[in-house]
């Protein structure tokens, strides 16, 4: 069923437009809210953002990279920032939500995911989000994104030095 959906979307489909929520179509890391956590945090020295909050020893590892990366400007855990990029999956209309936002020197911004092993749910969430890019970049009015997944990492500083490049 979702291959069929997938070709039927596709061959329907004349334009695409970002999707933004009706309540709050922009949003800032200046409207969130204090939270609190028992999970493991670091303060991030490109992040104003004061924690990151880590769901895996993995994401404390790509945090440090982004960190220190110099075509890093600035990056924000996606953690209560209510980005969100809409999915479908086997008929059920979904919410993914990448884990970094880069702000590159190149002035691009990077979505980055951290995935440590692919699925088809996975695979449909990229192509959601190569679409949802393509939108936001056509729209114009948020300056270019980019994204990729890091599945390992030690990938994370040729992941950024690819997207900063252009």
């Amino acid at each position: 069923v979702q291959h069929i959906w997938d070709a039927i979307r596709v061959e329907n489909t004349e334009s695409i437009e970002p999707v933004f929520d009706d309540d709050h179509p922009i949003r800032s890391t200046e409207d969130m809210r204090t939270w609190w956590t028992s999970k493991p945090c670091h303060p991030g020295e490109k992040s104003h953002i004061n924690f990151c909050v880590f769901d895996s020893t993995w994401e404390a590892t790509e945090e440090y990279a982004i960190d220190r990366n110099p075509n890093v400007k600035a990056w924000a855990k996606n953690d209560h920032l209510g980005f969100e990029i809409q999915y479908l999956f086997r008929g059920v209309r979904r919410k993914y939500r990448p884990d970094f936002l880069v702000k590159l020197t190149s002035g691009k911004t990077l979505v980055l995911e951290v995935k440590g092993r692919d699925s088809q749910e996975t695979a449909t969430k990229r192509t959601f989000l190569e679409e949802w890019g393509k939108a936001v970049n056509a729209h114009g009015g948020f300056g270019r994104w980019c994204w990729d997944v890091s599945y390992h990492p030690t990938d994370v500083d040729a992941i950024i030095a690819r997207a900063n490049v252009g």
